[in-house]
């Protein structure tokens, strides 16, 4: 397994990870124990790099990666992640906390959930626009000092919100989303993770599986698919979105190798210290995944993907206003 570092000084990963969301939540019916071989197949790959967070299920899916490598900690580079908060009646509501106790009383319930002793990533969620990042930050850093996490990390932070940060404690890892249909990171992000040495993680590298070319219609969506409420994958928007993607087929027909190995390698291809964590519930396409780290682009290549999906191709935005409102960072 070919592995990287997140920053030029941070720790050594696998050089793909494995998301786990999916497996218990937002995109149809699971199975655990499929799961499971799933999670063993990756580790057994050599692919160590997990990725969980305490709102999967809720809850449910730290549980579920816990089970998996209860036998295997010492094979795991294992990050979770914590404060977007669920409304217990209506789990389709959220908000955020970044509140210090919050920090503290979110990572000792990840740790029993997990059944580990410490964390080696953990990331803040979702910065809240109510609690200074110094605060949580040093709440978080609090928690290395004590041994229950090693490296900390931020999701979908602004990127003036990551150098307030790194003034309190290193951050080793900022994970957005980021793929061909989804560039938001180019305008500031990506630019800061380099200058500071941050290394960077993207979720949803497939644009939630649709650049894999296997989503045709959105009734290929089972009725609990978070999809089927996301603005990309309705109406109009799914087929401008779609043909953007039949044109990604093509260049992997060209390229010989699959959508999805395509997709990952334009995404690797970025920078040294990007580790994609694609996520899946079948290691047929966990295979197909890894296979991507094969896939090497030239600067003609790269340059004619850009041309068929730059910047702003895509149609309608990654998620409902709702869950919009929530990126702020």
């Amino acid at each position: 397994m070919k592995t990287r570092t997140l920053g030029p000084k941070g720790p050594e990963v696998s050089a793909l990870g494995l998301g786990c969301m999916g497996m218990s939540e937002f995109y149809g019916a699971h199975d655990d124990a499929e799961s499971i071989r799933v999670i063993h197949h990756a580790l057994d790959a050599g692919l160590n790099f997990l990725d969980t967070a305490d709102i999967y299920g809720p809850h449910t899916n730290e549980v579920l990666v816990g089970k998996a490598i209860r036998d295997r900690r010492n094979a795991v580079f294992l990050a979770t992640k914590f404060g977007i908060v669920r409304d217990p009646d209506d789990p389709s509501r959220r908000g955020v906390s970044g509140r210090p106790e919050y920090v503290r009383a979110s990572c000792e319930a990840s740790l029993k959930r997990l059944g580990v002793d410490h964390i080696d990533l953990y990331y803040q969620h979702r910065v809240d626009p109510d609690t200074p990042i110094e605060d949580t930050v040093g709440a978080m850093a609090d928690l290395v000092k004590e041994g229950k996490v090693l490296y900390l990390g931020l999701s979908e932070p602004a990127a003036a919100t990551i150098e307030r940060a790194q003034k309190v404690h290193p951050i080793t890892a900022v994970q957005s989303e980021y793929s061909l249909w989804t560039r938001d990171p180019e305008d500031g992000v990506l630019q800061t993770c380099r200058k500071l040495g941050v290394g960077f993680v993207p979720y949803s590298p497939l644009g939630r599986g649709f650049l894999t070319g296997a989503i045709q219609s959105p009734d290929d969506f089972d009725d609990d698919d978070y999809r089927r409420h996301s603005p990309r994958f309705q109406g109009e928007n799914f087929q401008r979105n779609l043909a953007l993607v039949e044109k990604v087929a093509e260049l992997a027909r060209d390229k010989g190798c699959t959508p999805a190995q395509l997709a990952l390698a334009w995404v690797l291809a970025q920078d040294a210290h990007i580790v994609p964590i694609p996520g899946t519930k079948r290691i047929k396409y966990l295979d197909d995944n890894i296979g991507a780290l094969d896939v090497a682009l030239s600067a003609e290549e790269l340059a004619t993907i850009d041309a068929v999906f730059p910047h702003d191709a895509a149609a309608g935005t990654r998620y409902p206003q709702s869950m919009m409102s929530l990126l702020s960072g």
